[in-house]
């Protein structure tokens, strides 16, 4: 789970083919239930937190190589971090690796990784640069950035089925024009016309 929760009290919910993690009412982590005895896995985002402050461990890590193997840390990062340690030497041009990383948690990963590559072509090795080329990738993308838990584009409306009525239209379309007033504060006024009285030597 998040290192953030490190020495705090989660709850685990285990299914025939998958555990979730919950601190308090929020989903913290999803693995797949492993099969074979005292194997593990591991979710390189849980540790990008500890890793930015200790960027020499992340290279021989366990959940990086975890994170090759599920097709998450491509070949297009691995050109990124040997540029990157190369142009600002190994602590600096991790924590820049670590800083593209972190955008995997607000972005699509194929919007980074065109971002990573646009950046490596034009030799702008800095995570920013990286940031506004997966913008970039984003908006001339015609599938959705990102979808909820049930799988819907975030932001889509959504369309009721034609036995679902809604009530807010139902509102709309029934409820007679509301003719009253605008509300006024012209009562309230009459209290700024009120002058406090002044104490003795007060100027009037």
């Amino acid at each position: 789970m998040p290192a953030a929760l490190i020495g705090r009290q989660v709850r685990v919910l285990l299914h025939s083919s998958e555990l979730v993690v919950f601190s308090g009412r929020k989903e913290v982590a999803r693995h797949e239930r492993l099969i074979a005895k005292n194997s593990s896995r591991l979710d390189l985002d849980h540790y990008l937190e500890v890793l930015i402050r200790k960027p020499g461990a992340l290279p021989g890590s366990t959940a990086l190589e975890q994170a090759r193997q599920a097709g998450k840390f491509t070949p297009v990062h691995d050109a990124w971090l040997a540029r990157v340690r190369k142009a600002h030497g190994d602590a600096a041009g991790t924590r820049e690796l670590i800083e593209v990383l972190l955008l995997h948690r607000t972005m699509a990963h194929d919007h980074i990784v065109a971002g990573i590559a646009t950046a490596l072509r034009v030799g702008a090795l800095t995570a920013d640069v990286v940031a506004i080329e997966a913008r970039n990738a984003a908006q001339t993308d015609p599938q959705p950035e990102a979808t909820d838990p049930s799988g819907r584009p975030v932001g889509k409306p959504v369309e009721l089925p034609d036995n679902i009525v809604s009530l807010t239209q139902k509102r709309i379309e029934t409820l007679p024009a509301d003719t009253r007033p605008l509300p006024s504060v012209a009562a309230y006024d009459q209290l700024l016309r009120r002058h406090r009285p002044t104490s003795r030597g007060d100027p009037p």
